[in-house]
């Protein structure tokens, strides 16, 4: 057989295909719980950091909920429509900046991450609970580092 174009023997010597395929289990497992609720893991992140920013005294803004998640402007518009129909968000012009969209949930929309937020952390335990203590934290360091690019 001809040499392969492959940088790698095999692909679990891969670190993106690690990375894709330890993803792809994951968000199987988050979209299993969601789906019961009718939203999508990134309608979900939506509301989540929402209630983040809002806890936090933050103004929500769509733009800042971008940059937060790394979803593209279109997901969020699509999802953001969704959540709208769904009366968990409000979407309205900012206060200080009319070019900025503000994001903020219902109490319909606090109830339902009151209630989801528990079983997305639990499935995030379960996922991970074959860690170290060391080997969790120096995970979340190596993401960090890559999720600035």
């Amino acid at each position: 057989m001809a040499k392969l174009p492959f940088g790698f023997e095999k692909p679990k010597d891969s670190p993106g295909f690690l990375l894709w395929q330890t993803s792809t289990i994951w968000q199987r497992y988050i979209k299993k719980a969601l789906d019961v609720y009718g939203i999508s893991h990134s309608q979900f992140v939506i509301m989540a950091l929402a209630l983040w920013f809002e806890v936090n005294n933050c103004s929500a803004k769509q733009v800042l909920i971008a940059d937060w998640s790394k979803l593209d402007k279109m997901t969020i518009s699509k999802a953001l429509r969704k959540l709208v129909d769904l009366g968990l968000v409000i979407k309205t012009e900012h206060d200080k900046d009319v070019r900025a969209k503000k994001i903020t949930l219902t109490n319909k929309g606090k109830k339902l991450l009151e209630e989801i937020i528990p079983i997305v952390e639990d499935i995030d335990q379960k996922f991970f609970q074959e860690m170290s203590a060391l080997e969790h934290k120096n995970l979340l360091q190596i993401l960090d580092k890559l999720s600035l690019n």
